[in-house]
């Protein structure tokens, strides 16, 4: 089985899309073949009678796979909105099966496999299933994606220990500027509080980019983010 990550966030919209591409650009850089996967993503845009994962295009595009979309985000839903919800409006529950059955796939033909949650930890993919469970089914070690500014310490502590009171393994923090910086006190000192109180290493803070080429994603992952740390969960 293929080793890797399950990238998790603090909140929706703190830019696990692009971190996740930054991992995946840097173990490629360890000689390894490692593809990425959003499992479900909801918020689609229909085209005709398919349903385009934004996220899950994004991710396929900077890996280089020859997968299908149906091999790289197999359950997705129109609604921008949990999981759970999105699929009682549809009608059609997730299909876990469906979900592992692509995982194992990708991880016997991958040295490494990048998971992209959804959301944080405790969003709702069924009505008794959760993303943190999703992430004990993969097995592999989390890492948490946080907002630079203020209210990021206490939602990453808070989503890094849950994890781990949950018996997650989780390799670390990646601060990410999803937007530009505004310079403020918290985003200042944020990375030097956490690094001080968080019981797991941050490994990088990850800067803004506009542009999101391969080539500028994996030079600011080389730059910014703590290979020494990644590799050795590998």
């Amino acid at each position: 089985m293929a080793k890797g990550f399950f990238i998790t966030g603090t909140d929706t919209g703190v830019g696990k899309t692009v971190i996740t591409a930054a991992l995946i650009k840097s173990v490629q850089t360890f000689g390894l073949r490692v593809c990425g996967m959003k499992p479900i993503e909801t918020g689609c845009l229909r085209e005709d009678e398919t349903l385009i994962p934004s996220d899950g295009m994004f991710i396929k595009k900077i890996s280089r796979m020859e997968e299908t979309e149906n091999d790289v985000s197999p359950c997705r839903f129109e609604n921008p909105l949990a999981p759970f919800p999105a699929a009682e409006i549809k009608g059609r529950p997730v299909s876990l099966e469906k979900v592992h059955k692509v995982y194992h796939t990708l991880s016997r033909k991958y040295d490494a496999v990048m998971v992209e949650g959804i959301g944080g930890l405790l969003v709702p993919v069924t009505r008794d299933y959760f993303v943190l469970d999703l992430a004990k089914d993969f097995g592999l070690p989390v890492i948490v994606v946080g907002r630079p500014g203020l209210g990021t310490i206490n939602h990453t502590m808070l989503t890094v220990k849950y994890a781990i009171n949950e018996g997650l393994v989780v390799a670390g923090i990646i601060i990410n500027y999803h937007h530009p910086p505004d310079s403020s006190l918290a985003e200042a000192t944020n990375p030097e509080v956490l690094t001080k109180i968080s019981p797991v290493p941050l490994i990088g803070v990850f800067p803004h980019l506009k542009d999101l080429s391969a080539q500028a994603i994996e030079e600011a992952a080389l730059q910014n983010l703590d290979l020494d740390i990644i590799r050795s969960y590998l």
